[in-house]
């Protein structure tokens, strides 16, 4: 019997030199989202409130992003889970959702520990299409996080 894919999470950590409050506003507003990864979105911090991020705004409704993805829950400044889309390039499951929970650990006074789990995956070539898609696209998103906003330790630490 092959294993339930539904219980695949796709799991991202990393560590940033942010205290966790700016950590926490760096992905849960428009303002913080445009100091590091996308130029323009709508997020509003409240359950059911839009977690759209337009990575190609010139493109027609629909094809510019994680447009229609929405708060699922969050508890500020450790928690939040919105829904997710697919890119455009995988026009088959494009309208489909997982979910994302972001965990914001702090770990000193200028350091956060962020994880990343993207649940609610379902079977199929174009759902495994999907999963190396995210697997890549998520770690890029966090390794950016990170050099955007490096640890800085004293040297010799």
């Amino acid at each position: 019997m092959a294993p339930d894919r539904s219980e695949r999470i796709l799991h991202k950590e990393t560590n940033v030199g942010l205290p966790i409050a700016q950590a926490w506003q760096a992905w849960t507003t428009s303002e913080g989202i445009r100091a590091w990864w996308v130029k323009q979105s709508r997020i509003e911090l409240r359950v059911g409130g839009p977690f759209e991020l337009y990575f190609a705004p010139d493109l027609p409704r629909g094809l510019q992003g994680s447009e229609a993805c929405r708060i699922l829950s969050y508890r500020p400044p450790e928690m939040l889970s919105f829904s997710w889309n697919f890119p455009p390039a995988l026009p088959e499951i494009r309208s489909e959702h997982t979910w994302v929970v972001m965990r914001f650990v702090a770990t000193g006074p200028a350091e956060t520990h962020v994880v990343l789990d993207q649940l609610g995956w379902k079977q199929g070539p174009a759902w495994d299409a999907g999963w190396k898609y995210f697997d890549d696209a998520w770690g890029s998103v966090l390794e950016l996080f990170q050099k955007k906003f490096p640890l800085h330790h004293p040297s010799g630490t």
